[in-house]
């Protein structure tokens, strides 16, 4: 089975909608999702419609645990801070119950979902270095752990290798970020996982990047962060 893995969507519909056809030409019908769906974007409410209907499996990220009151919005900068305020004012009752109620992590038979890291999942740590994520791997049992956070795709071995996977050993996967990537590509990035071959990859897609921009101007978002979604920053 080929199953979609996404993660910081943050409210990019636009994003979203191209990943989402995307895997439809892939013929994947299975998604996990790593969190932070909403944050940043104008359109948490139609973001997180496609996240429940289309993923079997999401865990929460540290912008929805903000949004619900969970973390305490010291831990934010100033862009995503107010982005949190406007989203707790932009979301439905519906939605805001619904991410109340996501885990921190989920496990699925050789793999762990987890936002940030297995580590403490709760104090949303940055995985940035090799030796940083290393620390991580006694955190999980599973043959894989895959992560978001940081918006920066890479693979990390337990070996010590990075970007270099192959059906054996052990691993922890950032698939990078579906709405803000930060790689200087701002094509969005989701992962997908073979659950009979073993096999990993990570896909780019490009996206009416413009439409988002737009809309995060008109919603009285900082125009700082339709910015960065041109720059892939």
């Amino acid at each position: 089975m080929r199953i979609a893995i996404l993660s910081d969507i943050h409210s990019n519909l636009a994003a979203l909608e191209a990943v989402i056809r995307k895997m439809d030409d892939l013929g994947i019908s299975t998604a996990w999702c790593l969190g932070d769906i909403v944050g940043y974007g104008p359109f948490p409410n139609e973001c997180l419609e496609i996240v429940r209907t289309r993923c079997s499996l999401v865990v929460t990220g540290n912008h929805d645990s903000g949004v619900v009151g969970v973390t305490p919005v010291d831990d934010f900068n100033e862009f995503g801070l107010r982005a949190i305020y406007w989203t707790r004012g932009a979301i439905t009752a519906e939605h805001l119950e619904y991410l109340r109620g996501l885990p921190l992590s989920e496990t699925y038979e050789s793999s762990t979902l987890v936002h940030a890291s297995p580590f403490e999942p709760s104090k949303w740590h940055y995985l940035h270095s090799v030796r940083g994520t290393a620390k991580n791997f006694h955190a999980f049992a599973t043959r894989l752990c895959f992560i978001g956070h940081t918006h920066v795709p890479v693979v990390n071995g337990e070996d010590g290798t990075v970007n270099r996977f192959t059906a054996k050993g052990r691993y922890i996967i950032n698939v990078g970020s579906v709405g803000q990537p930060r790689d200087g590509n701002p094509a969005a990035a989701f992962g997908v996982y073979d659950s009979d071959s073993g096999h990993y990859e990570s896909v780019r897609v490009p996206y009416a990047i413009e439409k988002t921009a737009e809309a995060i101007v008109r919603a009285g978002l900082p125009e700082h962060l339709a910015r960065r979604l041109y720059q892939g920053t």
